[in-house]
This record gives C-alpha cells, sequence and structure tokens, in this order.
C-alpha cells in the first residue's frame, strides 16, 4: 500500500491586488464636511472657531485628496509562513495577516526596516479573494506551528 503523504507541500501563493476603498473616501469627505459644522456648533469665540473650522475642512478634503491618489499594489503571499511574500515585487519580511470584522489587515516590513500596512475594505476584496486569504491566513498558521522550535 502507498504511502501518500497527509497534506500537499505546497499550496499556491494567494495573489490581492490593493486598491484605495471607495467607502472609505466617502466617508473622508463626510468627515471633512461635518468637522467645520462641529465646530462651528461649540462655543469658541467665533474669531477662532470660523479658521478653525476652515482648517478642518481643508484637512478632511486634502485627506481624502491623498487616500484617492494612493497607487494600486501588488501583494503575493507564498503558501509557507517564511519567506516568498512580496508587495510590488519587492520581498517582505515579517508578514501578518488581521482581520478586524469586515476589514482585512496586512503588516509586514520590508528589506529597508519600513513597515508597510495594507487594509482591504469589503467594497475592495471582493467575497472569492476574501475566502482565498482567509485560507492563505490559515495554511501560513498551520505551516507556523508545523515548524520545531528552536533550542
Amino acid at each position: 500500500m502507498p504511502n501518500f503523504p497527509r497534506s500537499s507541500p505546497a499550496s499556491a501563493p494567494c495573489r490581492l491586488e490593493w486598491r484605495p476603498s471607495r467607502w472609505l473616501l466617502a466617508a473622508l469627505l463626510v468627515l471633512s464636511l461635518l468637522a467645520p459644522l462641529a465646530v462651528l456648533g461649540t462655543e469658541l469665540p467665533r474669531t477662532l472657531a470660523w479658521p478653525l473650522a476652515l482648517a478642518a475642512a481643508v484637512h478632511g478634503l486634502r485627506s481624502a485628496w491623498k487616500e484617492a491618489g494612493r497607487a494600486p499594489r501588488q501583494l503575493v503571499l507564498a503558501a509557507a509562513a517564511v519567506g516568498g511574500d512580496t508587495l510590488d515585487g519587492q520581498a517582505l519580511h515579517d508578514c501578518r495577516i488581521a482581520w478586524r470584522g469586515p476589514l482585512a489587515f496586512v503588516q509586514a516590513t520590508d528589506r529597508g526596516g519600513r513597515r508597510t500596512r495594507l487594509v482591504w475594505w469589503p467594497d475592495t476584496l471582493p467575497p472569492a479573494r476574501r475566502r482565498e486569504l482567509r485560507l492563505a491566513a490559515a495554511a501560513r498558521q498551520a505551516s507556523r506551528r508545523d515548524r520545531p522550535m528552536a533550542p
């Protein structure tokens, strides 16, 4: 009787595209409109409230503009928990996947030691890709447990 391995030795990498979320952009625009109203609704003297309200609106619109202008990114997560992960073709180290409700977070460190964080909102990650990312995270977690611990 042949002896088959209990699991596949390797899986295909998970390839995801990140792009700015329209939901986040809409939320930033709404907040940039409501912030000046909140400032004007306080008991600040009008000579301080109007400049602060204008600054809040400008800052909110600038944040939305900056977020909308971010370029799409290509993330490739290797099946094993060690090595092989890339972001836009650049190698990543210490790549971690986390979930907060419907939001998916990937945090990693590039070769230069800079931390990178990508967040997928429900409008940017369709259900099939969401499942693929969850399965990749589970496979990575399982491969971490299977590695022997260093003494």
